[in-house]
């Protein structure tokens, strides 16, 4: 019996899906700057504190909000089996993403001597090449896809063979098990 593998989505398909994972994303993200903006204007004129010192409280902020709307809506149906890892991994890229957007604020504040709306002009700019780099690093490494089974086309089907729907049913049971074993031994 020969088997072929499922062909693959095209670029177009591969596309259209990644545009509404980017609207989400934006979504997660539009709330996260809401927060992150409300929080460093506080930081800045309510108690006084440093930019730099400001951006770093309402990033830190923003990103536990993030988490949670990226695990329970947009990647929630990602493999989920080690949320360890998955936190872990998220805080990195996230703390990564933070150190880009402070950098280019610490940078307009302190070399360039800017203040003001030019300091929240420094922040957006931060904040979206920050934003670029977390999307790619949370859909690649954090929040990872679960793998889809292998369809199996016979080229000449047997009166023995299994139907082509038990076969996908068995592979989409073994992934689950799988995955199952994987968290429980990860628990212990």
């Amino acid at each position: 019996m020969a088997t072929t593998t499922a062909s693959e989505p095209s670029l177009a398909q591969k596309l259209r899906g990644l545009k509404g994972e980017a609207i989400k994303f934006g979504a997660v993200g539009l709330s996260g700057v809401v927060v992150n903006f409300a929080i460093f204007w506080i930081c800045i004129n309510g108690l006084h504190l440093a930019p730099v010192r400001s951006n770093i409280a309402a990033t830190s902020i923003a990103i536990a909000t993030n988490y949670l709307g990226y695990r329970y809506w947009l990647y929630r149906d990602r493999d989920a089996a080690s949320r360890k890892r998955e936190i872990m991994l998220f805080l990195v890229f996230s703390g990564i993403g933070m150190l880009i957007d402070t950098g280019l604020l610490g940078i307009a504040k302190y070399m360039f001597g800017l203040a003001n709306l030019e300091l929240l002009a420094a922040k957006v700019v931060g904040l979206g090449l920050g934003t670029v780099f977390r999307f790619v690093s949370y859909r690649t490494w954090v929040f990872k896809a679960v793998p889809e089974p292998v369809t199996e086309t016979p080229a000449v089907q047997d009166a023995t063979a299994a139907p082509a729907g038990a076969a996908a049913v068995v592979a989409q049971a073994e992934l689950v098990l799988a995955a199952e074993r994987v968290r429980l031994a990860k628990a212990e």
